[in-house]
């Protein structure tokens, strides 16, 4: 089979993808992107759902808006968060698919004898 030629990332390309790459790095963003699967929240609802903060929670969302995670949309005084789309899991689909099967070896590994 033959693979695809790799995309050359420019500098500027890099740096976004970096940004990217960080921002899903901390744990509380992707706590609020995980909640934010299942459809819009608000902060509140989000505050509630994760046990963050207020402030906490409205600093990762201005983030994770800013490089295009999340959309938002204002109805009355309330703002609702939600996926700009699903390309964020299917990363982090493949993460967790890799590190599961590198945990099931290290387990098989400590199990023999």
């Amino acid at each position: 089979m033959r693979r695809a030629t790799p995309m050359k990332l420019s500098p500027e390309l890099m740096i976004g993808v970096a940004a990217r790459f960080k921002a899903l790095a901390e744990p509380a963003r992707l706590q609020l992107l995980q909640h934010l699967r299942s459809g819009d929240a608000s902060v509140s609802e989000l505050v509630e759902e994760t046990g963050l903060t207020q402030a906490n929670v409205s600093k990762h969302l201005q983030l994770l808006l800013r490089l295009g995670f999340v959309t938002r949309r204002k109805d009355g005084l309330h703002a609702y968060y939600a996926l700009a789309d699903k390309d964020t899991f299917r990363l982090c689909d493949l993460m967790c698919g890799r590190m599961q099967r590198e945990l099931k070896k290290q387990q098989r590994v400590l199990a023999s004898p």
